[in-house]
Formats: structure tokens, sequence, C-alpha cells
């Protein structure tokens, strides 16, 4: 069977480029527990960094953390539903660094009042809560989408990853409603910008979404693990639901992330890949 030598110049068709090198990254929610794993991955990929979040002290110093470590990255604190916050963010990225290649929505959180509580029903759910984490979530991811996107269009590439959930699941997870809405709508909004974006600015931009499946964060720790550390009766029920049998490492994103930021994945477009541990295929028999 014939072979390509290394020094082929066709050995580069069978080689994918996971890398993210000369591109400018904008990661919103960058200073979260999830979100600042995935700015640390992006830099380590190659890209310049622009960390949004509301918490300009956490953003310095990750953007420090992350200059240590040789990549480059620069805090721009803003809220993701300030259409004028990320307006100017976008104007000094492109005074600073001439270009905006790439954006991850990882914006998002939950309500308590946007949960049901053990014991309540439907007509308890705070209908303000409910528009909050709509607006965190759904709006949080379009605006950015918005803003970010046009420059991508006029360059004609560009990639833009959302951050789903498995509260998505057409099969419903008790008590989450705010927050399962709000990730539905995200994925609903990833497949209809793909085919919006590609057939008005061709194939060069792309949007796709990743679904975390479950992992320990600042926002959900309380329902998952205890004050002493072991797994509350919600946290068991996800393990046993999981066919990997534990909660997910936020390092594990990573790589569906790269692959879908990166030319590697220059003809996918569209899509929601879950990074669940096997949750979503599992039916529980």
């Amino acid at each position: 069977m014939p072979t390509t030598k290394p020094e082929d110049p066709r050995a580069g068709q069978y080689r994918p480029d996971f890398g993210l090198g000369g591109k400018v990254a904008v990661v919103t929610g960058g200073t979260g527990t999830l979100g600042s794993v995935m700015v640390r991955g992006v830099a380590a990929a190659g890209a310049r960094v622009a960390i949004l979040g509301r918490r300009s002290d956490v953003a310095e110093a990750l953007a420090a953390s992350v200059r240590a470590d040789g990549g480059e990255a620069q805090a721009m604190p803003a809220d993701v539903l300030d259409r004028a916050a990320l307006e100017r963010v976008r104007a000094e990225l492109l005074s600073r660094w001439g270009r905006i290649d790439l954006l991850v929505n990882a914006a998002g959180g939950h309500d308590p009042g946007a949960v049901l509580a053990p014991g309540h029903g439907l007509e308890d759910l705070d209908v303000d809560a409910m528009r909050r984490v709509m607006d965190l979530n759904f709006i949080g991811s379009f605006l950015p989408t918005q803003v970010f996107a046009a420059p991508m269009a006029e360059r004609g590439s560009g990639a833009i990853v959302n951050v789903s959930s498995m509260a998505a699941l057409p099969a419903a997870i008790t008590r989450v409603a705010g927050y399962s809405a709000a990730k539905a709508a995200v994925e609903n909004f990833t497949r209809w910008a793909a085919v919006t974006v590609a057939q008005q600015h061709g194939a060069g931009v792309r949007v796709n979404a990743i679904a975390p499946g479950f992992f320990v964060a600042q926002q959900n720790r309380a329902l998952l693990v205890d004050d002493a550390g072991g797994l509350t009766d919600r946290g068991r029920a996800i393990v046993a639901g999981t066919p990997m049998g534990r909660f997910g490492e936020p390092a594990e994103l990573l790589g569906a992330l790269l692959w879908l930021l990166s030319d590697a994945s220059r003809f996918v477009t569209g899509i929601v890949v879950p990074v669940d541990g096997g949750f979503s295929a599992f039916s529980g028999v």
C-alpha cells in the first residue's frame, strides 16, 4: 500500500490543524470555573485571548497568569448584556490586535428563583428569575455573537462556539426550569445562526456548540456536593445516570472546544457536541 512521505507537500492534507496560532479569540464568562479553563486552553493553543467577565480583578489575575505561562491574554471586563460595552471591547480589540477570529460564549448561570424547590410546583417559579436566566444564557450568547461575528464576516473566516448544557436535552431534567429553557434556546440559536451566517457570508464563518455534562462549578456545587464533600442525593443520581460513573473535569472540555474553533473542523457547522461521559446516550436501563 503506498504511503505518504513526511517531506511530501501533500502530507498536510492528512494532518488536521488543531492549532490557533495567529488568531484572536474572545471568551465571555472567562472568569468562571469553566470559562477560565477555556481561556487557558485557547491561549495554550496559540491564540491571543480577550477575557470578558464582570469581575475585573479576576480577569486581570487570569490574564497575568496566562502571560506568565507564555501566552498572550488581555482582561477586558464587560457585561454580556451591555451592547455598548461589547462594542467598546470590539473596537479596542481591532485597534490592539487588528482582527477577531474566534468567539466562545461561556457566560451563563442559573438563578435560585428559576429552580423548582422540593415540595413546590410550577406556579411557584419566579417569572423575574426566569427572565434573568433567559437573559444571562440566551441573550448573553446572542448579543456577543451579533457584535463579534461582524468582523469575522468581513474577513470571511471565523468560528463561534456556544456553551449549552445537558439541561437542554429533550428529556427533561427535573427542577432546573429556567436554565433548561435558556440552554435549549442557545442550541436552537446555534443551528439558526450557523445556517444564516453560512448563507449570507459564505462557508468561512462557522457556529457550533458544546454541551457539557455535569461538572462541579460554583453555581451548582450545593446541588451536587454536600458540606462534607460527599455527593448529595441529586449528585448520586447524576453519577448513576452517567455511564462513565463520575463528574467531568473542566479540562476535558478542551478537546471538543479546540476542535470546533480550529481549522480541523472547517466543514463542521450547526452542531452541538456533548461532552458528558455518556449521560445523553444512556436510557437509565
